[in-house]
């Protein structure tokens, strides 16, 4: 019959084998990784590479960001409106709840329609 003694000893025992097999795993890992690095610094070396250049799409920053500019969200104009509620709908997107209950209870599309404003 196995003592308590024993049984420390086996898990002592496999407690350093679990220890010298992830010693193992990680010098095989730092070993391959060191080589995966040589191999992509070759590589960016050959083909004219930076580490910039991996930081966008095909290598190129787009022209507002390269120069610090940022885009401002273009406006639409208000295609539909409530008269009730004063919501508003541009036509683009998902319909709106409120709009899309009113078509359910019998309303048409064209009674939200907001006239356009006349060119001068």
């Amino acid at each position: 019959m196995t003592t308590l003694q024993d049984l420390r000893a086996k898990q002592e025992e496999l407690r350093k084998q679990q220890e010298e097999i992830a010693r193992s795993i990680e010098e095989i890992r730092s070993s391959q990784r060191a080589g995966v690095i040589a191999e992509i610094k070759a590589m960016m070396a050959q083909h004219g590479l930076t580490v910039a250049d991996l930081e966008t799409p095909a290598g190129r920053a787009p022209r507002a960001a390269a120069e610090g500019k940022t885009r401002e969200p273009s406006k639409v104009a208000v295609k539909y409106r409530d008269a009730e509620t004063g919501s508003t709908w541009t036509g683009r997107g998902l319909k709106p709840r409120w709009l899309a209950s009113a078509l359910e209870a019998g309303r048409s599309l064209e009674e939200f329609l907001v006239e356009a404003p006349a060119a001068e």
